[in-house]
């Protein structure tokens, strides 16, 4: 099995693009740093690989021998293939290549022990996906919707596919749940509000959290500096903070009750 000196690996996933997937996996992973856990973050994203923009990095990872150090930045190690390729490259492969290449960031890759990896997932169920079920040991999946009842749709069959590959799904995310106007504070809610929360409970899963639309989260991943390390007081930043310790919570949960290594905080 690969990956073996990784205590849990976590999928951020979601039914379909456009939800805001990638940008809860980099301020989920880099607020998990910041509890004291060691983090890795690990861009399954083959098609549209974004964390390097969103983490600030743009230089390619170090070889030593025939293994890849990973780029550390905000805490946390990460890789991407978005790494090793310019930024307007079409990755046009079919899936045995994804599946290659999603291998040897995992395998190939000296990653050292860690707490926890988040695994930022393509949207949907393809291919990705069941590389990362059936070649690691996940922990669980997060998955990614937003609240309108179009966007749950999707969020529905990504729970479904992480049930039958017998992946344990640790909650639901809401994210964009409100925004609120930065000059009169008036809230609306754009995409309807708590649908997330109520697919949760249809479903008997944990919902997690809900992530406000916010200029500031948009501005600093475009920026390469994630919200929760550049504006750690700001109410976006305590949002993916509180995701971050109910995911830690769940975390602990799971190895206490295997009888496994819990994480501890420093």
């Amino acid at each position: 099995m690969l990956l073996p000196n990784v205590k849990n690996i976590v999928a951020v996933a979601s039914g379909k693009g456009g939800v805001g997937k990638s940008t809860v996996a980099v301020n989920l992973a880099v607020a998990l740093a910041q509890l004291g856990l060691r983090v890795g973050l690990l861009d399954a994203d083959i098609y549209g690989p974004s964390l390097p923009r969103m983490l600030g990095l743009a230089r390619k990872p170090d070889v030593r021998g025939d293994r890849m150090i990973p780029l550390e930045a905000w805490g946390l190690k990460a890789m991407s293939i978005g790494f090793l390729v310019d930024e307007d490259t079409a990755m046009i492969w079919r899936g045995p290549m994804v599946m290659g290449a999603l291998e040897q960031m995992m395998g190939q890759v000296e990653w050292g022990e860690l707490d926890v990896m988040i695994v930022d997932m393509p949207p949907g169920t393809g291919d990705a996906q069941l590389t990362m079920a059936q070649r690691v040991t996940l922990a669980g999946a997060l998955v990614v919707s937003t609240p309108q009842d179009i966007a749950l749709l999707d969020a529905r069959r990504g729970v479904k596919m992480f049930e039958r590959t017998r992946v344990p799904v640790l909650g639901l995310v809401e994210n964009m749940s409100f925004f609120c106007c930065p000059n009169c504070g008036h809230r609306s809610e754009i995409f309807g509000h708590g649908g997330a929360r109520t697919e949760a409970e249809k479903l008997g899963i944990e919902f997690l959290g809900e992530i406000p639309l916010l200029l500031e989260i948009r501005s600093a991943a475009d920026a390469g500096t994630p919200i929760v390390a550049s504006a750690p007081q700001s109410d976006a930043a305590r949002a993916y903070r509180d995701v971050a310790a109910r995911l830690q919570a769940k975390l602990e949960g799971k190895q206490g009750h295997s009888g496994g290594p819990r994480i501890v905080i420093s």
